[in-house]
């Protein structure tokens, strides 16, 4: 993990590159993104949705079968529902998929342009750019149990005095657990490691 300015700035890179949206899907546990981010046109999004397409789209499917990167025009994937032609209608007309990391936390990327194919370099670019993603926001496996008391404790506004006490134990022990917990999810503040555990579902 890493702070949220060292994302953003690949994220910046990815829109520069896919200059017709991306959707990144980070770390899919339980058929949903920890973190998810997405430059598509409105238009698209909605019409994406309101089909149900992320259930049969090509390019999530080929996300989990294997691992690298493929343009949509080479999906060895077949595509019954016409998506990548309703896409195209949709000004995302090439497009380029990216998978990594193993199947119970799959990160799978997918960009698009209205111009042209992806160049060699760009697919680079991309991979290089996504796996760090991944690799910047994988969280741990779990919290210990006196971590979760504690954010626990800040996530219902009790200030350090009454946690302690309504945990049983010292003011400075307690400040103890928000530090190891910092430590931990490689948070700044308390706040920002509260919310990295929510999006990492540790709580």
């Amino acid at each position: 993990m890493s702070s949220r300015a060292d994302i953003n700035g690949g994220l910046r890179k990815l829109g520069t590159i896919a200059q017709a949206g991306y959707f990144v899907g980070l770390h899919i546990r339980f058929a949903a993104p920890l973190m998810q981010f997405q430059t598509y046109a409105e238009e698209w999004s909605e019409f994406y949705s309101k089909n149900a397409y992320a259930l049969r789209d090509p390019t999530i499917a080929w996300g989990f079968s294997t691992t690298g990167a493929c343009r949509w025009s080479a999906l060895p994937i077949p595509d019954p529902f016409n998506i990548l032609r309703d896409a195209a209608d949709h000004g995302l007309t090439y497009g380029l998929t990216f998978s990594t990391g193993p199947i119970a936390s799959r990160t799978i990327a997918s960009f698009a342009r209205a111009d042209r194919e992806f160049s060699d370099k760009e697919i680079e670019e991309v991979a290089t750019t996504v796996q760090r993603l991944h690799e910047l926001t994988e969280p741990p496996a779990s919290l210990t149990k006196a971590q979760k008391e504690a954010l626990r404790c800040i996530a219902q506004g009790d200030r350090h005095a009454a946690a302690a006490a309504k945990l049983g134990i010292t003011e400075s022990a307690f400040k103890a657990r928000l530090i190891s917990v910092r430590e931990r999810l490689k948070a700044r503040t308390t706040a920002e490691a509260l919310q990295r555990a929510k999006e990492y579902r540790l709580l």
